[in-house]
C-alpha cells in the first residue's frame, strides 16, 4: 500500500507522498488449528474496535519505551562515568489508523443499509521496516533469543533490561513483551 497525505505531515508517518505502508486488517480463522483458507474478514464495528485496541496498546508501548530511556538517562547523568557500551536507539514503528471511505455502497458490500461516505474499511496501518527482521524476546520466554548477529544479541539484551526496567519501576504492573524488529 502507499500512503499520500494532503497536506503532508511535517514528521513521520505520512510525512513523504506515496510512502509504502503494511495495512493490518484482523481475520477470522474458523479452524481450531494454524490459519488455513477460508478466512473471512470481521464485521466493520468488530473490525475498527479491535484495530482501535491495537493502535491503543502501541500508544501505551510508545509510552513506555519513553519512560525507560529516561530512566536510563537519568542513570547516566547520575553515575561517575558513562557506560561502557553505547546505549542503542530504538523506536516503534510508526502507526495510525486508517478508515477507507465508500464512494457507494457497492464498494462496502460488508455493511449492512450502507450510505455513500461510510466507512468500508479499517486499517492500521504501519512504516515498512526495510532492514534485516529479528525476533529479539518471545512472548514466551523472558530471555532473550540467541541470535547469530552479535549487535542484533546486544539490542536484544538492552531489551531485556528494559523488560526489567518496565516491571520493576511499575511495582510489577507492566512491561513490553515480544520485541522484534529491524
Amino acid at each position: 500500500m502507499e500512503l499520500t497525505l494532503s497536506p503532508l505531515r511535517p514528521t513521520g508517518l505520512g510525512s513523504i507522498p506515496s510512502q509504502r505502508i503494511a495495512g493490518k486488517r484482523p481475520l477470522i480463522n474458523p479452524s481450531t488449528g494454524p490459519p488455513k483458507p477460508p478466512l473471512f474478514w470481521t464485521s466493520i464495528g468488530d473490525e475498527t474496535q479491535w484495530l482501535y485496541h491495537e493502535a491503543n496498546i502501541l500508544y501505551w508501548a510508545m509510552a513506555l519505551l519513553d519512560f525507560t530511556y529516561r530512566y536510563v538517562d537519568q542513570c547516566i547523568i547520575d553515575a561517575k562515568d558513562l557506560p561502557p557500551f553505547v546505549v542503542p536507539c530504538l523506536c516503534f514503528v510508526e502507526a495510525s489508523l486508517l478508515f477507507a471511505y465508500s464512494a457507494d455502497c457497492t464498494e462496502a458490500p460488508r455493511i449492512p443499509g450502507c450510505k455513500p461516505g461510510s466507512v468500508g474499511t479499517t486499517y492500521l496501518v504501519e512504516e515498512i521496516i526495510d532492514d534485516e527482521f529479528f525476533k529479539y524476546i518471545h512472548n514466551g520466554s523472558a530471555s532473550p533469543v540467541q541470535l547469530t548477529n552479535v549487535e542484533a544479541n546486544k539490542v536484544a539484551e538492552f531489551l531485556a533490561f528494559t523488560q526489567h526496567v518496565q516491571y520493576t519501576k511499575t511495582g510489577g504492573q507492566v512491561y513490553i513483551s515480544d520485541y522484534q524488529g529491524g
